[in-house]
């Protein structure tokens, strides 16, 4: 985390950026931060712009641009937010957000408006108050650990945090969401996995997008989270424009997941957030790829496609429609290859 990309000089050193590269970074700076950990800078591909990492970590000119559709806060997590730091939208369950930190600034982050903001860092009074919340609301079943990424706090920190919310009998599950096993796998260390060990059972849910982030050190730290953690960990991606927008790049993501004992868990539709629409495709061709990788992959491969839809309204799925009618009792649908056939009610 010290040794972090933050600067231009930096990254031009290290990187042989294109002049739409060079000419965005300073703008969208003004915007949201730059930071890129010396691990993920080294999956890039430092001579092509096309590279999957690489467009998911330097901004582009497309960023500085916005759309009427794009909003600062397009799942309306403020305004669903009874204490600081906690949004609690759907009934059983709320997010905490627990720190304004990350190892690397996604361009296409939903939270861009806080993350990298030191304004935005909850303090152990904010943390009290959410545990109140927390133990007063009896419908939230599950808490969800966000950020920022959760991992950057201590040891000590987060035993604390898993101890006080393990206390609320209403309290069925705890996720901890955090992208490190993909930009900074090192942290999970043997000293973090005795201390979630301890709170079992706990859910871990993380953000591979591209089968090139899977690398034997990310790998290796999720099987430490397993094995000595004992957690379970699921994996959610977002479909993103020339990043991973085809059912090859998918499928193989999904199969690697699997086999380093993750379960696909989610595919996002892209968030309709300021500076992001270089990276959204469209929910047609989203639906597509679905198709093209039902039938071939084993159900414990596929993801669920979502939208997040914009204003909060929550998760939808965004399923193919394979039903084309009903007739005297017969029910007629079609396969992924578009070949009908019925079925009896």
């Amino acid at each position: 985390m010290q040794n972090r990309i933050q600067t231009l000089d930096e990254l031009s050193s290290k990187v042989t950026l294109t002049e739409s590269e060079r000419s965005a970074f300073s703008e969208a700076n003004r915007v949201f931060s730059f930071s890129l950990s010396p691990y993920y800078l080294s999956l890039i591909d430092p001579e092509d712009p096309d590279c999957p990492i690489r467009k998911q970590a330097i901004p582009r000119p497309e960023e500085l641009l916005r759309k009427p559709n794009e909003v600062e806060d397009p799942l309306a997590e403020e305004s669903h937010m009874p204490v600081k730091g906690v949004t609690h939208r759907y009934p059983d369950r709320a997010l905490w957000y627990l720190s304004h930190v990350c190892a690397v600034y996604c361009r296409f982050c939903t939270r861009k408006r806080k993350v990298s903001d030191s304004l935005e860092t909850p303090h152990r009074s904010d943390w009290e108050l959410a545990l109140e919340y927390f133990r007063t609301q009896k419908e939230i079943r599950e808490v969800i650990l966000s950020g920022g990424d959760p991992l950057t706090l201590s040891e000590n920190q987060l035993d604390w945090i898993l101890k006080e919310l393990k206390t609320i009998p209403h309290i069925n599950q705890i996720r901890i969401h955090t992208r490190y096993p993909v930009t900074l796998p090192m942290r999970i260390t043997d000293e973090l996995c005795e201390v979630l060990s301890t709170h079992f059972p706990l859910f871990v849910v993380t953000h591979f997008n591209h089968p090139k982030e899977i690398t034997e050190l990310a790998a290796s730290s999720i099987e430490k989270l397993i094995k000595k953690g004992h957690v379970m960990v699921l994996n959610q991606s977002v479909l993103l424009k020339g990043i991973n927008d085809n059912s090859k790049v998918l499928e193989e993501l999904n199969y690697r997941l699997v086999k380093v004992g993750i379960k696909p868990y989610y595919l996002h539709q892209c968030d309709e957030v300021y500076g992001s629409h270089g990276f959204v495709v469209p929910m047609e061709r989203g639906m597509q790829i679905m198709t093209e990788l039902r039938g071939k992959q084993s159900g414990i491969c596929q993801p669920l496609y979502v939208k997040d839809l914009t204003g909060g309204g929550g998760k939808v799925p965004l399923t193919p429609q394979y039903y084309i009618e009903e007739k005297d009792g017969k029910y007629k649908f079609q396969n992924y290859r578009g070949i009908p056939f019925e079925v009896s009610h």
